[in-house]
């Protein structure tokens, strides 16, 4: 085979994400999205083969590896298309637009995602993965591209025909019936998830299963309001379980993308990092309701993982990391039995294969077959405290040979190939990683964590925030793309847990700006509700509008839960409206299927239960600590914090005019807390003030 500095590089060289990048010696002739890519068409008359993946995306590797380095099929694809390739990261606009074209035309999608189209973006084929070969009664490319380039040659009324029907789907502008939402679609919501649980081994359904933080924030939310015991359950058993798993990285910590199996042992081995930060949030907030330490200890370990592996030298948050390395997936994870043993001392590998599950044969199944490999992931079967009584020995001892065991194998395993880091910085997932952060630290009384949240948003602020846009992209300083929806929406989350944690007022200013910038771009003023473009983007089929809570929450989920907050903080009731309207405008959506929507149902229950604003007066930032500290320790979903001490009350007081009469009393730190916008008086006690806020200590 060819050496990679013996291929000529195609058009994908001069881009900066690691996935185009990926491509950039395929002998396919690829161009980037761009205006040149399509002007060639249209000169040459060809249509475009466009192709959708992301730089972890174990099957795109597949796909290329088959058909996009194999010399014949590339020299097909030239003669026949203009080729395009976008990573669905750096521009979710042309992924999302295309995804609900290939679920329109087929009824499914996913990644690698494969469209055809005409020179003007009018696709008229659908697909996902795409073998080289005929194989499970699926054409291959061999046969399909003469049969699409007979189809473009001598029956172009076909294509016609078939873009002039998903033209009319697009077109087709939905006016929703809009229905009042009350509590009663909480209990729904809930009603379903308990269905789904899977009592035995947590989590919902039975396979694949995905972490799917939002519902268990929801869960949590609703435990909270309702006092049901099932929902808390629910949320601790499936937190408990998936750190045991093997979907849990147990020798250098971090999730994997999502268990294959119903056990959480087999995973697809990609780490994302909206996956980190949704789950650095799940797990802060249950050790707030229960204490239960080892909550706390995966959050310490999450953030161990992304501060030593997918942090850069700026301290913003890279996107993934791959499943493969050499050719495999998961090979960097998973051992031979024979490989700990020559790592370990005898009694370290007596316990090790003990609390790891290790086998001669391979605890690892071939995910086609179920045959075992031969080799090993890592993961518990009990807790630790059970191992110890097992083993006859003091928890804190076992916990302690666990850990050497643990720096010995990763230590080992740093020797191996590792999988792909894919580096590029993007607004969104920075700002979940952000607003996890924050909000750890504040839960933890971990400073570092706070700094490490206000250290990236100052970085976004400076470097992908200008002149009052939102940028989506930075790569090797290279600011690009506008920004989309979850860009915005995101970002308003992790300035605003940024203010909870520090009570710094400039990260509430941020936090206003840029929500006043999403409504200024985004709003739909004709029926409600945001688009995921900004109305100065690049034009596509359709401006898109969703609210489905998939792999992450959707941009108007966050948007709307954030909206209602900042509102409450600032006193702007605009700003509730809108998140009122946002809901509003989703209803019917929400009714039919509630647990699709899980984080606006945040939303709601934000906007129809008891809510509290408590605004700590004092005479400086340390005299407020103590109350303040009190408040972090709670698990308080329905209140926000305000601060006025003598560093920051002339900026907080313009922020929030409301604010300018609370005052310290008698020269002592006060809590003045309004109940359903109801203001109570000044309370100076702390145990007052949690009574007040229906805490039980």
């Amino acid at each position: 085979m060819a050496k990679e500095s013996d291929k000529k590089p195609n058009r994908l060289i001069d881009e900066k994400s690691p996935y185009l990048q990926q491509h950039a010696y395929n002998p396919v002739d690829w161009y980037p999205w761009s205006d040149e890519a399509f002007e060639t068409a249209k000169k040459q008359d060809k249509p475009i083969f466009l192709s959708i993946g992301y730089s972890t995306c174990h099957w795109c590797h597949v796909f290329e590896h088959e058909s996009f380095e194999d010399p014949e099929i590339a020299k097909m694809m030239n003669e026949t298309f203009i080729n395009i390739k976008v990573d669905r990261e750096e521009r979710p606009d042309i992924d999302k637009i295309y995804m609900q074209v290939a679920q329109m035309m087929t009824g499914r999608g996913g990644w690698p995602l494969t469209i055809i189209m005409t020179p003007d973006k009018e696709p008229f084929f659908a697909a996902t993965y795409i073998p080289k070969e005929d194989k499970y009664g699926q054409m291959g490319m061999k046969k399909l591209i003469p049969a699409i380039e007979k189809i473009w040659e001598d029956q172009r009324y076909k294509v016609e025909d078939v873009t002039k029907q998903i033209r009319e789907n697009f077109s087709i502008r939905q006016d929703k019936e809009k229905e009042e939402l009350d509590r009663s679609i909480l209990r729904r919501a809930y009603d379903t998830l308990l269905q789904r649980f899977d009592s035995e081994l947590g989590g919902f359904g039975i396979a694949p299963k995905f972490p799917s933080p939002h519902n268990l924030l929801f869960l949590l939310r609703y435990w909270k309001e309702t006092g049901e015991k099932n929902a808390l359950a629910m949320v601790e058993k499936t937190l408990t379980e998936m750190r045991k798993g093997g979907v849990y990285d147990q020798i250098g910590f971090g999730f994997h993308r999502y268990s294959t199996d119903r056990e959480w042992l087999l995973p697809h081995f990609e780490k994302m990092i909206y996956d980190q930060a949704m789950l650095i949030i799940a797990y802060s907030e249950a050790y707030q309701i229960t204490g239960e330490k080892e909550y706390a200890e995966t959050v310490r370990e999450i953030v161990t993982y992304v501060n030593r592996e997918m942090t850069s030298d700026e301290g913003l948050f890279y996107t993934a990391q791959d499943a493969d390395s050499e050719g495999e997936e998961g090979k960097f994870y998973v051992w031979a039995q024979k490989e700990i043993e020559e790592i370990l001392e005898d009694k370290e590998f007596q316990i090790a294969k003990e609390i790891f599950n290790i086998k001669e044969n391979g605890n690892f199944l071939d995910e086609s077959s179920r045959e075992p490999t031969g080799m090993n992931i890592p993961h518990l079967i009990y807790k630790i405290e059970v191992y110890a009584k097992k083993l006859g020995m003091d928890k804190k001892e076992l916990s302690k040979i666990i850990e050497t065991i643990r720096e010995k194998l990763f230590r080992a395993r740093k020797t191996r190939v590792h999988p792909l880091t894919d580096d590029k910085i993007l607004a969104d997932m920075n700002g979940l990683m952000i607003a996890a952060l924050a909000y750890a630290g504040r839960v933890l009384g971990e400073s570092e964590y706070i700094k490490m949240a206000e250290n990236a948003a100052d970085m976004i602020a400076e470097k992908m925030y200008s002149d009052d846009i939102l940028y989506h992209r930075m790569k090797d300083d290279e600011i690009t793309i506008t920004g989309f929806l979850d860009d915005y929406a995101f970002l308003l989350w992790g300035f605003l847990e940024t203010y909870q944690a520090s009570l710094n007022p400039d990260y509430l200013e941020l936090a206003k700006d840029i929500a006043q910038n999403m409504l200024a771009y985004f709003w739909d003023e004709e029926q409600g509700a945001l688009f995921f473009t900004a109305d100065h983007a690049e034009d596509l089929l359709t401006r898109q509008k969703d609210a489905y809570d998939g792999a992450i929450p959707s941009g108007n989920s966050v948007a709307s839960y954030n909206l209602v907050r900042l509102a409450r903080l600032i006193g702007q009731a605009k700003l509730e409206d809108k998140a009122s309207e946002i809901i509003h405008f989703f209803s019917t959506d929400i009714l039919q299927n509630p647990t699709a929507y899980t984080m606006m149902l945040n939303a709601l229950s934000f906007l129809i239960s008891d809510t509290f604003e408590v605004v700590i007066a004092g005479r400086s930032k340390k005299d407020i600590s103590a109350m303040v500290s009190a408040l972090n320790e709670q698990y308080l979903p329905h209140a926000v914090i305000i601060a006025r001490f003598e560093e920051s009350k002339q900026k907080v007081t313009e922020l929030a005019p409301y604010t300018k009469y609370y005052e310290p009393v008698s020269g002592q730190t006060a809590a003045h807390v309004c109940i359903n916008q109801n203001c109570q008086l000044p309370i100076v006690e702390i145990e007052k003030m949690l009574k007040l806020l229906k805490v039980q200590k």
